[in-house]
């Protein structure tokens, strides 16, 4: 499938999706995401912060306060739902439809940039976290909370096989390695925590010149 064609599909998925989307995933809010969206935006700082994939705005009551925050997503429908809540949150955020894939923002825009569960549906994940690098200043931070494909050969191999159906329904590959799209994309890692059998990771890069970073640079943090 052509790049313009999955994006075309990706948006329609989710706008399909967004009336629903909260009702849909809130067993697993209550239980375990939100506690660790609260924990990725905990570091997030900067005069000018960047949220990539924003849907209907679970992460912003925790965009921090004093910055400029700048939310983008693909899907319209997504986007007003986030207007939405932003309102009544009292936030003030600029909400902007844009795709991932191609950031409508000047090179070095940023002081950091956040993303939850998104570049598991971005259909090129590295063209968008290359974008994202883009618009990050020079040491700008990248915060992301995604999942993963597992690492156990059972479970992994499984994810795999499921993939396939994951996508169709919601939009999400499940067995994607962001860590190494991560790093692929000209990022350099700083912390990688794992939570959930290795399934979930809260990644934290930062936008230098791409390095071969010694094995200590790398901070590997089992949460259980």
């Amino acid at each position: 499938m052509k790049g313009d064609e999955a994006t075309s599909l990706t948006q329609k998925r989710y706008d399909r999706q967004a009336a629903l989307f909260d009702a849909m995933e809130a067993p697993v809010e209550a239980l375990a995401f939100k506690r660790l969206r609260k924990r990725l935006w905990s570091e997030v700082h900067g005069a000018r912060i960047l949220e990539v994939g924003v849907g209907t705005g679970k992460n912003l009551p925790y965009h921090p306060e004093g910055s400029r925050s700048v939310a983008v997503d693909l899907s319209p429908r997504m986007l007003r739902r986030a207007a939405r809540k932003a309102g009544r949150l009292g936030r003030d955020v600029d909400l902007v439809l844009a795709d991932a894939q191609r950031l409508p923002f000047r090179e070095g825009a940023f002081d950091a940039a956040a993303a939850t569960f998104v570049f598991c549906s971005v259909p090129d994940p590295v063209m968008g976290l290359g974008e994202v690098r883009r618009v990050l200043r020079d040491e700008g931070q990248v915060h992301l909370l995604e999942h993963v494909r597992a690492g156990n050969r059972v479970v992994g191999r499984l994810m795999d096989l499921i993939n396939p159906v994951a996508v169709r329904l919601m939009g999400a590959n499940i067995n994607r390695d962001t860590v190494d799209n991560v790093e692929r994309s000209g990022f350099a890692l700083k912390v990688v925590e794992t939570r959930g059998f290795g399934i979930l990771r809260l990644i934290r890069a930062e936008a230098s010149a791409r390095v071969e970073a010694a094995p200590e640079a790398v901070s590997d943090v089992a949460l259980g």
